[in-house]
């Protein structure tokens, strides 16, 4: 079903791209989180490349760091000042953003969320996404089904992405403890569950330093910690440092969501037990058609069937299959990777 899900917005993309070929004086904006991570840089890779094909000006803009707000809310007003007829926009603070958003689309631009929904959803015109809560269910499903009965025992660090809670962090933290078996209280947002296999909820900025630190301090809470959650691929490996460091780096399950080359490298080599991995070279270049779309004609995205966003798909990445957990091997996760 996961490849299904691939092709079928691959398709998507190609025919698109062969509508729009003439977007001359088409300008648009690409704002990330940062322009280090390696999903972003692929990202960016993916918007210029469609970019340059359907013959559309593009700029980009990253922030600091991620959490670095008012970076992002400068570039969306220089997306404005500049006349850009659409933005593709990951954000930062979800919430903060909204603003200066609604300040975009009242101007007269598109505005697509990539990868992380705004909050409210509907504040961007239309969001193009991994299924970010089937990611974190799939890793959490693997995680529990791994166990067997030793999931009823679990000790289990939660390593999240940032305080100001953007949606993608709740969306895959909650969709690993639902399909670990664990009542997530309120769905949206993390952090409040009473499940005392949950020892900690630490942040990591969703980097190998952040993974790193969280780590530490989840081991000082209970040293005997055996499942990790983590973000992201880079907050995986530098969770797996800090138990290398005291010697526990082979009998910790370690999961995670991305899906780039390090991090299924990381999967073949141990490091990692199962990631789920998304496509952030699809989602931006399916942004830039549908920016040369609303340019054209005014057409706005349409969701995929039954959901509140365009879904660009996810598959589970693992060389041990689980029972009852749909998956592909690290042969097929290297040959989609990114990075």
């Amino acid at each position: 079903m996961k490849k299904l899900l691939i092709g079928t917005a691959l398709v998507t993309m190609t025919t698109a791209g062969s509508a729009m070929a003439d977007a001359h004086g088409t300008s648009a904006c690409l704002i990330t989180k940062t322009d280090t991570n390696p999903f972003f840089v692929k990202m960016r890779e993916g918007a210029q490349a469609k970019a340059e094909e359907l013959g559309i000006s593009l700029n980009a803009y990253a922030g600091q760091i991620d959490g670095d707000n008012e970076s992002q809310v400068a570039a969306i007003e220089t997306c404005i000042a500049n006349g850009a007829s659409g933005i593709l926009l990951t954000a930062s603070d979800t919430a903060a953003i909204v603003p200066s958003v609604e300040q975009a689309r009242e101007a007269g631009l598109l505005v697509i969320a990539l990868d992380t929904p705004l909050s409210p959803i509907d504040a961007a015109d239309a969001t193009f996404a991994t299924d970010n809560f089937l990611a974190g269910e799939l890793i959490g499903q693997w995680a529990a089904a791994t166990l067997g009965d030793d999931a009823a025992n679990a000790k289990i660090a939660m390593l999240d992405l940032a305080i100001s809670q953007p949606t993608v962090g709740v969306l895959r933290d909650q969709g690993f403890l639902t399909g670990f078996g664990i009542d997530t209280v309120d769905v949206n947002k993390w952090g409040d569950e009473t499940d005392e296999r949950i020892i900690c909820n630490e942040v990591t900025a969703g980097n190998e330093e952040g993974g790193r630190t969280a780590m530490e301090n989840c081991l000082a809470v209970d040293p005997e910690i055996n499942v990790v959650y983590t973000i992201n691929e880079p907050a995986a490996a530098g969770a797996y440092e800090a138990l290398s460091a005291i010697g526990r780096q082979d009998d910790v399950l370690i999961v995670s969501v991305d899906g780039g080359c390090p991090g299924v490298q990381n999967v073949a080599d141990g490091v990692i037990g199962a990631t789920s991995q998304q496509y952030p070279l699809l989602m931006a270049s399916l942004g830039i058609e549908a920016i040369a779309q609303y340019a054209e004609d005014g057409t706005l995205p349409a969701n995929t069937e039954g959901k509140d966003f365009l879904d660009t798909g996810v598959a589970l990445v693992t060389d041990k299959a689980a029972d009852g957990v749909e998956s592909i091997s690290v042969a097929e996760g290297t040959d989609l990777c990114w990075g």
